[in-house]
């Protein structure tokens, strides 16, 4: 189960302080260690991001791993136990920012492909790699726009596993096989300001959208299916008023979030909301954004490989599951490509002191090369 390369290779990506949307020179490290290999490298910058696209063999099927270089800032430096881009090892687990989310995971992939090449260096199939340095951003430059230029070459693939950490207690402990659809909406709900001591005279949006409120976050939006849970819908900004104590405000914005499933479409969200909000009389306007689709992988080639990958290296048979938010797996379902994801816990992602056991780190070598053996040998 030792794998001291793969350790090794994660440490060298965490002390790349690789902040989103920046590098720092972890996609030329992999860059190096896959043409060893014998992929075939390219490098697709877009704006300020940096993405490349690598890949061994011609003829299909095609295998994608995918993943990302940045990670998220680090928080109160003084809350860490050691700095955050100094990766240490201590009682066991490997410490420093992007650990977890998602460096392991990209050192994984790279050593099980260097291990499965020398193994079967004449292969069947493809295996490629998609990687970028704008998932923990906006998510506009990085993997959407790669697919965009793979989607005009007409390249395919047909599986892929992203490397986020999936597991939630042990190492393959759960593989996402679809994630749920994210639409936002930026709502401003119109009032008249005017003297808190005459409210006949204005219009408080805050009162009218009280009930409104309400009836938006107990609405039963549908009851999921045997693959997705139900949809779900969240305010996470808003914000009424002058500043004045005095004054009945003149309008209010708020943010919502509405994770959706597959019995539901941005259509028939939006006239839902449009009712509740008709329905208490509310004068508003909404501008919606959609972050990803719904996608689901159903049983075959890919999530049976995955599945007998995990349980030759932990015997265990793992859980699959839809939930959780989104990731740039939504991006790649688009060409039609079987998705799951699978790697190490989540439980520190995006926390101060961020850390991966080193165990699961070997574990998650094993499984890859267990899935390629599955795949191709």
């Amino acid at each position: 189960m030792q794998t001291p390369d793969t350790l090794a290779l994660t440490q060298e990506l965490i002390a790349r302080a690789s902040v989103t949307p920046t590098d720092n020179g972890c996609q030329d490290l992999m860059i190096r260690r896959l043409e060893a290999a014998g992929f075939t490298t390219e490098k697709m910058n877009y704006g300020n991001v940096e993405n490349f696209w690598a890949r061994r063999g011609s003829e299909g099927p095609v295998l994608c791993f995918a993943g990302h270089t940045d990670v998220v800032p680090t928080g109160p430096l003084e809350e860490w136990k050691s700095d955050p881009f100094k990766p240490v090892v201590r009682d066991g687990v490997l410490y420093g920012r992007g650990a977890a989310d998602m460096k392991s995971g990209l050192a994984a992939m790279v050593t099980a492909c260097e291990e499965f090449v020398r193994l079967h260096p004449d292969h069947k199939g493809s295996i490629t790699f998609l990687i970028t340095s704008d998932e923990e951003g906006p998510s506009v430059d990085g993997t959407k726009r790669v697919v965009e230029t793979l989607r005009a070459r007409g390249e395919q693939i047909d599986w892929c596993i992203v490397g986020e950490p999936s597991s939630e207690s042990e190492p393959g402990d759960t593989i996402k096989i679809g994630r749920r659809g994210s639409f936002s909406g930026r709502l401003t709900v119109h009032g008249i300001q005017g003297h808190i001591a005459y409210p006949h005279l204005a219009l408080n949006p805050v009162h009218s959208f009280a009930p409104a409120l309400a009836e938006l976050s107990t609405h039963r939006w549908d009851e999921g299916n045997a693959h997705f849970e139900p949809t779900s819908f969240q305010i996470s900004n808003i914000t009424a008023g002058t500043g004045a104590p005095n004054v009945i405000p003149g309008e209010l914005k708020a943010r919502f979030n509405l994770r959706y499933n597959t019995e539901q479409t941005q259509d028939s969200l939006k006239r839902q909301v449009e009712a509740i909000l008709d329905k208490h009389g509310v004068r508003h306007t909404i501008e919606w954004y959609v972050s990803g689709e719904p996608f689901y992988t159903p049983p075959g080639a890919l999530s049976d490989a995955v599945t007998q990958g995990v349980k030759a290296v932990t015997g265990r048979e793992p859980i699959l599951s839809t939930g959780g938010g989104t990731s740039d797996g939504r991006f790649i379902a688009t060409l039609g490509t079987k998705v799951v994801e699978l790697g190490v816990t989540n439980a520190t992602i995006h926390k101060v002191n961020e850390g991966v056991p080193v165990a699961e780190i070997a574990a998650l070598h094993r499984m890859y090369v267990e899935v390629l053996k599955r795949l191709f040998a």
